[in-house]
């Protein structure tokens, strides 16, 4: 898909650190998004372990949409709330975002009335106070859960979560 030709509805993921993008929770959102209408693309960021090139390869893709969705966790989180300022997006959704570490701690301009971050208690990677910090900061919702980093053991309540967030962006 050329994302910049995209005219339609459009969530774009981006994975983590150490996975890629087709993990387990990608897929399950992904499916999610194309039954509410949504195209949704995936990049593969594993070439490079730097957050800000991450950011740089996903403003050289220029997604565009007519309602875009950027989607992103731990590291991804970061590429997606950074991306923001450029590319506008009508709404945010960051799972246990890799926000606030020494050396990549800038804070993310652009953020969307319509963010929502969802981050676990027993995460022990991105301590949950990072997310408390980004939603006070930008007025995000935030569900704090039972649950460790990659919260996949959480699937199907971040799942509901996300289709209510797709829900208001169609409704918008």
């Amino acid at each position: 898909m050329n994302a910049s030709a995209a005219t339609g509805d459009l969530v774009c993921f981006a994975h983590g650190k150490e996975s890629g993008p087709w993990g387990l929770k990608i897929t399950r959102l992904a499916e999610l998004a194309r039954r509410s209408g949504f195209e949704v693309m995936s990049p593969d960021y594993r070439q490079t372990q730097d957050p800000d090139e991450r950011v740089a390869m996903l403003l050289a893709l220029r997604p565009r949409a007519r309602r875009l969705v950027l989607a992103g966790s731990s590291m991804g989180g970061y590429v997606s709330a950074m991306a923001c300022a450029t590319l506008q997006p009508q709404a945010l959704f960051l799972m246990a975002p890799a926000l606030y570490f020494p050396g990549w701690d800038a804070e993310p301009q652009g953020i969307p009335p319509l963010s929502c971050v969802v981050h676990g208690w027993h995460d022990d990677v991105v301590p949950p106070e990072r997310s408390l910090r980004f939603a006070q900061r930008h007025r995000a919702e935030l569900h704090l859960i039972d649950a460790e980093h990659t919260l996949n053991a959480r699937i199907e309540l971040i799942a509901t979560l996300f289709a209510g967030l797709l829900d208001r962006v169609r409704a918008d």
